[in-house]
C-alpha cells in the first residue's frame, strides 16, 4: 500500500485507565511538536499530525515505505474527561495525552471543547517533558510559589 500526502494514516493507540486519569498513547514518528494537535470534545478525542513530507528526495535513500504524516485518529472515550485540564507531551516519536476523568455518572459537555497544541522546548530533544511520576494535585501558581519559598527557608522541608 502506498501512502500519499493526502491520505491521513490511522494512528494506533493505547488507552490506559488509572486513578482519576485516562492516558492515551500514540506513536507519531517524525513529527515536530508544532505539527501535532489534540482536540477533546465531549467523549471524543481527535489526534492530528501534519504532513512533514517523505524522505524520497534524499539521494542516499534506497527504500522508503513510510511517510512522516499526516496522522489522524478519532477515539471515543469510555467516560467524560476534563479537556481543559488535559496534559499532552511528545517525546521519542510517541504522543502521550493524560486526561483527568470527571466524576462517575457526570455527563460529558458535548458543546465544550479543548484544542491542545504542543510547544517546542529548546534543548529538550530526546528528553521526557511533563509529569514526573509524583502524585498530581490541583494547585495554583501562587500556592506553588508559596510552597517552594517555604521549602527554601532554613528549617523548611525538602
Amino acid at each position: 500500500m502506498t501512502i500519499t500526502a493526502q491520505e491521513p494514516q490511522n494512528v494506533p493507540v493505547q488507552l490506559h485507565q488509572g486513578d482519576g486519569l485516562l492516558v492515551l498513547t500514540a506513536p507519531m514518528p517524525g513529527m515536530e511538536p508544532e505539527d501535532i494537535s489534540v482536540r477533546i470534545q465531549g467523549d471524543q478525542v481527535i489526534v492530528r499530525g501534519n504532513y512533514r513530507g517523505s524522505r524520497k528526495d534524499q539521494p542516499e535513500l534506497l527504500v522508503s515505505e513510510w511517510t512522516i504524516g499526516p496522522y489522524y485518529r478519532q477515539i471515543t472515550l469510555p467516560q467524560p474527561v476534563h479537556g481543559a485540564l488535559t496534559n499532552i507531551t511528545y517525546g521519542n516519536g510517541v504522543l502521550v495525552v493524560a486526561m483527568p476523568t470527571r466524576e462517575p455518572g457526570a455527563p460529558a459537555d458535548s458543546t465544550a471543547y479543548a484544542e491542545l497544541q504542543l510547544e517546542t522546548m529548546p534543548n529538550a530533544r530526546g528528553q521526557h517533558v511533563g509529569h514526573t511520576g509524583t502524585e498530581k494535585k490541583r494547585t495554583t501558581t501562587r500556592a506553588r510559589r508559596q510552597a517552594k519559598a517555604a521549602r527554601a527557608e532554613p528549617g523548611g522541608n525538602f
